[in-house]
């Protein structure tokens, strides 16, 4: 390939945001281009001002601003307004608002009230650092991910972040989403694309949704570059979080495989050229290609830089972009 390279990654979560970065450094020093289409399940609104977790995530992580102790939110961050918030019963108690990201949460609500759509809050937001990609949010509309139990339906960070996906659903619901359409640009990134790449995020809250937005799919099986997936699962278990749980919900082994089924190849309606799994799961390498899809076998622990940028060069040349 003559120009460079332009890649799109579909991701959400720790994961994903985590594996964002290697597959940045990657792509930045091929001279190349990287869109990351973001999950905007998990957004919520709250104490009065909207909130996009897997979002901003994946800013503060490409910013390099995100505390990697925990996982999410800004680094040295403090929670002094949300304990003042609290004191007044507003918000969650449980559900804990640093102050700088709250910073980030007041001008996201500021412009979308002055009129501007998710994406373009999304642009300004990302213009104060030199963050290598390009983020887009998976749409505009509105689609918060409701977990319906026996007893009641509540906001997947509720389920998620309150009861630690204690209470067993019966599914997931984005209300809303049969009419939504892709956020500008989303398509785009997709058509032009020289390779695209499902991170290693929860198949159901965090790549599902953004594969029920219609349009995203078809554009997927129309993309003259090759679609590779990361597993998120190892050993049979979720590297990070409950995705088993998730997995178990809509009928899902909590395996390599059973997530490769999941997604399904393209060549028989599904998303995936490739997958690549981890040494721990070497076994299931000859049932995943006979799905039809071509299966890498690699160290999938993302312990540090040089690991997960490992995992991104051998994402691309499983998508036919070698180093």
């Amino acid at each position: 390939m003559n120009r460079s390279p332009r890649v799109v990654l579909l991701a959400g979560g720790v994961g994903g945001s985590t594996f964002a970065v290697g597959l940045r450094d990657e792509v930045r020093e091929r001279g190349g281009e990287l869109t990351v289409v973001c999950n905007t399940g998990d957004d919520l609104w709250l104490a009065g001002v909207r909130l996009q977790p897997d979002v901003d995530s994946m800013l503060y992580a490409l910013a390099d601003v995100k505390d990697t102790t925990k996982g999410w939110g800004r680094r040295g961050d403090s929670t002094r307004v949300a304990g003042e918030l609290h004191a007044w019963g507003v918000g969650w108690d449980w559900f804990e608002l640093g102050d700088l990201d709250l910073g980030a949460h007041l001008a996201r609500t500021s412009w979308l009230r002055e009129g501007a759509s998710v994406s373009e809050a999304l642009r300004r937001l990302q213009s104060r650092w030199d963050i290598g990609a390009t983020l887009l949010p998976m749409t505009d509309a509105e689609l918060d991910t409701r977990v319906v139990t026996a007893e009641r339906t509540m906001h997947f960070q509720e389920w998620w972040t309150r009861f630690r996906a204690s209470i067993l659903p019966e599914r997931f619901d984005n209300p809303g989403i049969e009419t939504a359409v892709p956020a500008p640009g989303v398509l785009d990134a997709l058509a032009q694309a020289d390779a695209i790449v499902v991170a290693p995020s929860n198949p159901v809250v965090s790549i599902d949704p953004i594969l029920a937005v219609p349009g995203v799919r078809g554009a997927l099986r129309a993309a003259s570059a090759r679609v590779v997936g990361v597993s998120p699962i190892i050993g049979g278990a979720p590297v990070r979080g409950m995705a088993d749980i998730c997995l178990r919900v809509v009928g899902v082994t909590c395996s390599a495989a059973g997530v490769a089924a999941h997604y399904g190849a393209r060549e028989s309606g599904g998303i995936l050229d490739g997958w690549m799994i981890a040494e721990e799961d070497a076994a299931d390498r000859a049932g995943i290609e006979a799905l039809g899809v071509t299966t890498t076998v690699a160290p999938l622990w993302m312990t540090d830089a040089a690991h997960t940028r490992a995992m991104a060069v051998r994402a691309l040349a499983a998508a036919g972009l070698p180093g």
